[in-house]
């Protein structure tokens, strides 16, 4: 899997790298117990700090995503992953009502929106079901 850093962006750095590890994950291109570039090269692959990645890891491994061990490094979570409990759709929730508001704001109407967003959950599915 290639991640691919946008400097420009308002999305922190950290932020970009994990989640495109969690979609990844979503696709099925990152398997559970599969490990994950040292912090050290995926920051030299990407020329950042290896403390910006560190901290993407760490972020990913406070949500359930990935492992860290000192033996075997950062692996993605091989038992389970996270289920999408009440606190999720709770936080989900918070994370879209300003993209709704600016749907709406900007004269977008429902169906279109469901349609942008029933695009999006298609393409990452695994296999691109």
């Amino acid at each position: 899997m290639l991640l691919a850093i946008d400097l420009q962006s308002e999305t922190p750095i950290y932020t970009q790298i994990a989640q495109q590890i969690i979609e990844g994950i979503a696709k099925g291109e990152l398997i559970p117990g599969e490990g994950l570039p040292s912090v050290r090269a995926l920051a030299v692959d990407l020329g950042v700090n290896l403390h910006t990645v560190n901290k993407a890891y760490h972020l990913l491994k406070q949500d359930g995503y990935v492992q860290i061990n000192r033996k075997q490094g950062v692996i993605i979570e091989p038992d389970a992953m996270p289920i999408a409990d009440e606190q999720f759709k709770k936080n989900l929730l918070e994370r879209l009502r300003p993209l709704i508001a600016e749907a709406i704001a900007r004269g977008m109407e429902m169906n279109q929106f469901e349609e942008l967003v029933g695009t999006s959950f298609n393409e990452l599915l695994p296999n691109g079901r």
